[in-house]
């Protein structure tokens, strides 16, 4: 209890972040002691614990220098304290009358005055070296992009160039306990040298002819490679870097269509965050540079996001543009009026159809078309609980939205009540949480919400740990687990390094470096079943469990689960596919015929209240599927709401795809008629016979 008190207190959340935290505070104040007394030798080890505390901090990523950032005790004046108090030490030892306590001031102004032109150099060479198309998998070797800095030089390079103060650090702390000033010199001179030659070591960097070619070049670059590779199909992207995800849902079923795809994105973040794909990718940050490219040979724009920068290509009137979504639900986001803008809108099933027609926002029967969900064929079909095993229930909330609608979420309102009745249901049932990676974004009370969660699952899982009815079960698997552990560390070590990863900072050497071998996908899809396989055996399978962060994938977490709780979200419209039992909140009280009325995947539900009465239903028929009275109702809705099993969906949506690109050739020559037409010169007129 005292220690998760303490990491909420310095905002961390690991236990080695913890004691990295405790050393540096504990080095600060060490050092304010020691300078004082004063205590050369126990100054010194004071001064190890702040450098190594700030380290290991720096290391893993600690969201507490953010914290120390706002602050205003961030890593420059961390640096800058650490050196007055290294000359309050030289001060309480009589030093300060003497040559060198005037030659360590200055050499820490000379140090601090040397690392402003290295931090412009550095944010200049960053500059210079972003090319204003970043790409995945497009060949730029005829575009010469000459290597950037090594990555030991521009790789934390602020944190770097600041400990180019050590020696001094050392060397002045050495001469007040040896009594010698030399050893001050000695490390002054060897500090400025060090800070001087990371200056030289990058300046040759910012030759001509180290640099990537200017922007008009590259630019025109780029339109010869569209004419020559003539892509027919994009999909486009513009969004948070926490929306991802809703453009690598999308990257396989590109890859698998029969056509010339290419994926546009207007976000560098979202780059850095791109799923493993052998499609070619470019990000386009300025809409100028994206409107003035040919994309003439473009016949179907893809869009799974409603958002303003859409635009851009929509613009674009040899291609016809479809609205593709991240998700098939309930929710106002399913029938936004925005989606007018486009062609045609591609729904899974009928059900899509029909909620635009209800809602009456402008959208034409005629311009839906039914395509299924490609990303689904990795949900599994329920087979039933295995032999001597207890139902997994999942409860996968959605996120808050931007409005207090509260039916937006359980989360607030029942989240508690849901997860409180499953870990106390007399028919025991190992519960998942994985809330949506939105969640606490916008409303505080549902990230409090969501803490409180946790804290709940935290000490039901340590109070079924210590309980003697599971220690059978984990003493048989408990080799297993260690070795589940040690294949999971194993592969986080081998997934640890990259050379794509190791020049993320030169933007131009990533785009020419980053072509992905036909067997990459492949090979990362092995790697990702094997670690979700490691994953869900390393705890047992009686373990509640707290999911958050990026894997396993929520598609996973589906097929470990025999049932589900969610909201009016793509969630349960994906889960219908796995035909297992799911309830759904009905936060809004709207009473179980209106909430069916308004909501067409909850037909087939369970329906909770913000009590989450009920949820004995949905674990009874997860312990017993084969009597569930809400069996067949749900295979009827599967094929509503998502469409027949056959064609496939990727056959649907491919046919989709040449479909629109044929009307769009179609409509493109009708033009070109129309337009050779209109610059014909006019036939002469006839000349009317003379009477005479």
């Amino acid at each position: 209890m005292t220690g998760g008190l303490l990491r909420r207190l310095v905002g961390v959340a690991a236990g080695r972040d913890l004691a990295a935290a405790l050393a540096l505070f504990a080095g600060y104040a060490g050092m304010l002691v020691t300078a004082l007394l004063p205590a050369t030798g126990a100054f010194a080890v004071a001064a190890v614990l702040s450098y190594a505390g700030d380290h290991l901090l720096h290391r893993r990523g600690s969201y507490l220098l953010v914290r120390l950032g706002k602050a205003r005790v961030g890593l420059t004046v961390r640096f800058l304290v650490r050196q007055l108090l290294l000359v309050l030490l030289l001060a309480r030892t009589d030093w300060a009358g003497e040559t060198v306590f005037y030659t360590a001031v200055v050499g820490f102004l000379v140090c601090y005055a040397l690392q402003a032109p290295h931090t412009a150099l550095i944010m200049t060479l960053r500059r210079k070296r972003r090319l204003p198309v970043a790409t995945r998998n497009i060949d730029l070797s005829t575009l010469p992009v000459p290597d950037g800095p090594p990555r030991w030089l521009t790789h934390r390079s602020v944190e770097k160039v600041l400990h180019t103060e050590v020696p001094m650090f050392a060397g002045l702390v050495l001469a007040v306990a040896a009594d010698s000033a030399a050893f001050g010199y000695a490390g002054t001179a060897v500090s400025l040298a060090l800070v001087l030659g990371y200056l030289l070591a990058l300046l040759p960097f910012l030759r001509a002819k180290r640099l990537p070619p200017p922007k008009e070049r590259t630019l025109e670059w780029f339109d010869g490679w569209l004419r020559t590779h003539r892509p027919d199909v994009a999909l486009y992207f513009s969004g948070s870097k926490d929306s991802a995800y809703q453009v690598n849902m999308w990257l396989d079923t590109m890859a698998a269509l029969d056509a010339r795809p290419l994926v546009i994105l207007r976000e560098r973040a979202i780059l850095t965050r791109l799923a493993t794909t052998t499609v070619p990718v470019m990000c386009v940050p300025s809409a100028v540079d994206l409107m003035n490219m040919d994309l003439s040979t473009l016949r179907v724009g893809l869009y799974p996001a409603n958002v303003g920068k859409n635009l851009h290509l929509l613009r674009v009137p040899t291609m016809k543009h479809v609205f593709i979504g991240h998700g098939d639900s309930d929710k106002i986001a399913s029938i936004n009026p925005y989606a007018k803008a486009y062609d045609e809108v591609w729904t899974a099933g009928r059900a899509g159809r029909d909620r635009y027609a209800l809602a009456d926002v402008g959208v034409r029967d005629e311009d839906i078309v039914e395509v299924g969900r490609p990303q689904l064929a990795p949900i599994r079909t329920g087979t039933g609980v295995p032999a001597g095993r207890i139902p997994t229930v999942l409860y996968a909330p959605t996120w808050e939205g931007w409005t207090d609608d509260p039916g937006n979420t359980s989360l607030m309102l029942a989240g508690e009540n849901i997860v409180r009745r499953l870990l106390t249901s007399e028919r025991p049932v190992r519960v998942l949480y994985k809330p949506h990676p939105f969640t606490g974004s916008r409303s505080p009370e549902a990230g409090a919400a969501h803490r409180r969660i946790v804290a709940m699952m935290e000490a039901a899982a340590a109070e079924r740990a210590a309980d003697p009815r599971w220690a059978r079960a984990a003493e048989e698997t408990a080799a297993d687990r260690e070795r589940a552990l040690e294949r999971l560390r194993a592969l986080a070590e081998a997934g640890s390094s990259g050379a794509v990863l190791a020049a993320a900072w030169d933007d131009a050497s990533v785009s020419r470096d980053a072509l992905t071998p036909p067997d990459r996908a492949p090979a990362e899809e092995r790697r990702r079943a094997e670690w979700n396989d490691a994953y869900w055996r390393s705890k047992g399978w009686w373990e509640h469990r707290v999911i958050t962060g990026p894997e396993p994938l929520l598609f996973d977490c589906f097929n470990e689960s025999d049932a589900l709780v969610s909201d009016i979200s793509s969630v349960v419209s994906d889960f219908i596919a796995s035909g297992k039992p799911y309830a759904v909140t009905d936060s809004a009280g709207l009473g179980a015929e209106e909430f069916k009325r308004q909501n067409t995947a909850v037909r087939a539900a369970v329906i909770l209240d913000n009590d989450a009465a009920g949820l004995d239903r949905l674990v009874a028929a997860a312990h017993a599927p084969d009597t569930d009275p809400l069996a067949t109702a749900r295979a009827e809705l599967k094929h509503y709401l998502l469409g027949p099993d056959r064609p496939t969906s990727l056959e649907r949506f491919d046919a989709a795809t040449r479909a629109l690109a044929a009307r769009a050739e179609a409509r493109n020559a009708a033009q070109n008629v129309t337009e050779q037409a209109a610059a014909s010169p006019a036939p002469p007129r006839p000349v009317p016979a003379q009477e005479g």
